[in-house]
């Protein structure tokens, strides 16, 4: 039986950052094995599992669903006296690495730590201010010599944390933007084993979405599937959210409305969700949603695409925070969508 803790606790601890996600890809190839009829990549390293339709499907119809697998993260940009100065990767916040652990990816795993000047030797005037990334540093406790030797500028350095979990069942983490979201399409696999589909499905676990949507722009370039729904994440309630973008934890997978969503493939989630009661939200999306679903949508000559967004606290943190059951509802919502998918479907789209 799939066990949606035992594989997010697998993909968050794997460290990839964005332009680096073998990793990921390697962990994924042995989840999928056996899930998906044959896997594929594209040319510039999204991960692809296929699996075929169970029923006639002639004209060979297929979705893509996209997740993202990449992380954000550090890379380094100098050594002095072995301490290791820092750029960011895509969306790594300043404000939340101080006095944290990470591993610095050289020659070998290293452990560190990220420190900036002790708060009693700033002034006033700098004291109630966060460092910038310019004022922070990796201390690994080696000599600079021995620094040099095992880490080279341009190294990536990750958050080294733990999958923890909170009370009433909540998990706690790095990277689940979007590797919570990767864990959905690898349950919905497992929940399409027992079902009757007439649409090949093409999961497809995107690189580089950090850093500019990359990943889902080639693979929907090459695959030119049908439709396509991507698979990201929504601000949770919390505070300093504002209220017209919280979703709320545990109340299910938000779907898109906007601009950047075909309203008939809204209307056709909406309505599989109800007929199987299964718990939803609606996110209103002014324009671009930020996410794979934007460079899917206008690949070749016009995809029609949805957005599903699973509620996360804390986004872009070492201590990301969701419900599994939001995972497994928007699991079994896109194997419920997927089963309702027939020859007619496209044609009613363009009605």
């Amino acid at each position: 039986m799939f066990d949606i803790k035992t594989h997010l606790k697998t993909l968050s601890e794997t460290h990839a950052v964005s332009g680096h996600e073998a990793p990921v890809q390697a962990v994924l190839r042995d989840a999928w094995a056996g899930i998906v009829d044959e896997t594929d990549q594209d040319g510039l390293g999204s991960f692809i599992g296929i699996k075929r339709a169970t029923r006639p499907n002639p004209k060979g119809r297929k979705i893509m669903l996209a997740a993202h697998m990449d992380e954000i993260g550090l890379m380094v940009r100098d050594i002095v006296d072995g301490f290791l100065l820092v750029y960011r990767v895509a969306g790594m916040d300043n404000r939340v690495l101080l006095a944290k652990p990470v591993i610095v990816h050289g020659k070998r795993p290293i452990k560190g730590v990220v420190a900036a000047t002790p708060p009693h030797l700033l002034d006033e005037a700098k004291s109630n201010i966060y460092p910038t990334f310019e004022q922070l540093v990796v201390d690994v406790g080696l000599p600079h010599d021995e620094v040099t030797r095992l880490v080279r500028i341009g190294d990536f350095i990750t958050p080294d944390v733990e999958l923890i979990e909170l009370q009433g069942g909540l998990l706690v983490g790095k990277a689940f933007d979007d590797r919570a979201c990767v864990t959905a399409m690898t349950a919905c696999l497992h929940y399409l084993q027992n079902a009757q589909h007439s649409w090949d499905v093409y999961a497809v676990a995107t690189i580089q979405e950090e850093n500019g949507l990359y990943g889902a722009q080639t693979s929907a370039q090459r695959l030119n599937p049908d439709l396509a729904i991507a698979l990201d994440v929504g601000f949770a309630t919390q505070s300093g959210v504002p209220i017209e973008s919280q979703l709320e934890l545990g109340g299910g997978a938000s779907i898109a409305l906007g601009n950047n969503i075909h309203p008939k493939l809204f209307d056709a989630l909406v309505a599989c969700a109800k007929k199987n009661e299964i718990k939803y939200q609606v996110e209103p999306i002014v324009a671009h949603t930020g996410t794979d679903a934007w460079a899917i949508q206008v690949a070749r000559e016009g995809i029609p695409t949805a957005l599903l967004s699973l509620p996360l606290r804390n986004m872009h943190s070492q201590n990301e925070t969701c419900d599994p059951r939001d995972i497994d509802r928007m699991a079994r919502l896109l194997a419920q969508f997927i089963v309702t998918l027939d020859e007619t479907f496209i044609e009613n789209l363009a009605v």
